[in-house]
């Protein structure tokens, strides 16, 4: 499977990330290079990250990105971020999603749902729950 990578965003966002340089070949192949071996295999795992599927039912390590009245939209893959509702952040009542997280916190979340539209639907309270049963 050949993997169209689109420059702009995403391609200066993983270099500034890592350090590494992305070359885009017109046929969509992409090719790495970095200063060291581990600045161009974190590219390569963002890279990877854009052409993974989300899975329901499985547990991400994500950064929460921003924080609503609601919940908070966290990024559990490169450019794939989804939303931990007030309801699903705690197991106790939560009066203030930014009284349990913050921004740029990293956080284990579910994967309860994904939408035919992409929708991601998370939640940190069955994760942790789940974590405790183990």
């Amino acid at each position: 499977c050949q993997h169209i990578v689109r420059g702009g965003k995403n391609v200066r966002g993983i270099s500034e990330l890592t350090g590494a340089e992305l070359y885009i070949e017109d046929d969509g192949r992409v090719t790495i290079s970095g200063s060291n071996q581990e600045s161009a295999e974190k590219a390569a795992k963002m890279v990877d990250g854009f052409f993974t599927e989300v899975e329901v039912g499985k547990i991400y390590e994500g950064k929460v990105k921003r924080i609503a009245d609601f919940g908070a939209f966290v990024e559990i893959l490169p450019g794939k971020e989804g939303l931990c509702h007030i309801s699903k952040i705690d197991f106790k009542r939560v009066n203030s999603v930014k009284d349990i997280v913050k921004e740029g916190d990293i956080i284990r979340v579910k994967v309860l749902n994904v939408d035919k539209t992409g929708k991601i639907d998370l939640s940190r309270k069955d994760a942790l729950e789940e974590e405790q049963e183990a």
